[in-house]
């Protein structure tokens, strides 16, 4: 049985607040946590999409996952709000969507593609700058976005479908998470 890590709210908010967002680069690594965490994207497909798949006002874009299969993502209020005010800063209006920072300047960003290992990083960083000390990685995020879901009551299928994995097998090792969830649904409706 595999274990999976995920963050509690508190500590995804704690995370959320870690960045400064007073600066180029903490506008950018906040609509990266925030997108990352709504959406349940795979950090390949985050580092992957470019400017003009990304429908902000509509709160949804499609996604090439593993398999080449397509599939829609949301955004959230906040994620939508985050990438606005990035876009507001960044120059570039097609081509990556997240994009490295100049070595030039702080405040300025290159024409490059983040890299996997870059968001890892930046996850890392947001994580420990949040004092948790447990190990935190773009996946964990990927894992608190379905365990979010299913504890307040989506359908494993439609989790299925928001994650993209081609089985349902592959979803079921989140209900294991939901255990105590139950325990309450239970508790409420079998007295």
């Amino acid at each position: 049985e595999r274990h999976i890590e995920f963050l509690e709210r508190e500590e995804i908010e704690r995370i959320f607040e870690a960045t400064l967002q007073n600066k180029a680069s903490g506008i950018r690594d906040i609509a990266i946590l925030l997108t990352l965490f709504s959406t349940g994207l795979r950090v390949s497909e985050l580092c992957n999409l470019n400017r003009e798949e990304v429908n902000i006002e509509r709160g949804e874009f499609s996604v090439r996952g593993k398999g080449n299969k397509v599939r829609v993502v949301f955004l959230n209020k906040s994620s939508k709000l985050a990438l606005k005010k990035y876009y507001e800063i960044s120059s570039e209006k097609t081509g990556p969507l997240f994009l490295s920072q100049s070595n030039r300047s702080k405040n300025t960003f290159s024409s490059k593609r983040l890299t996997r290992a870059m968001i890892a990083l930046l996850v890392k960083k947001y994580s420990l700058r949040a004092g948790i000390i447990k190990k935190v990685t773009p996946h964990t995020l990927r894992h608190s976005f379905a365990t979010t879901l299913l504890k307040n009551g989506a359908d494993l299928r439609a989790i299925q479908m928001m994650l993209g994995h081609s089985s349902i097998t592959t979803t079921q090792i989140y209900t294991h998470l939901s255990d105590t969830h139950l325990k309450s649904v239970h508790e409420k409706f079998h007295h």
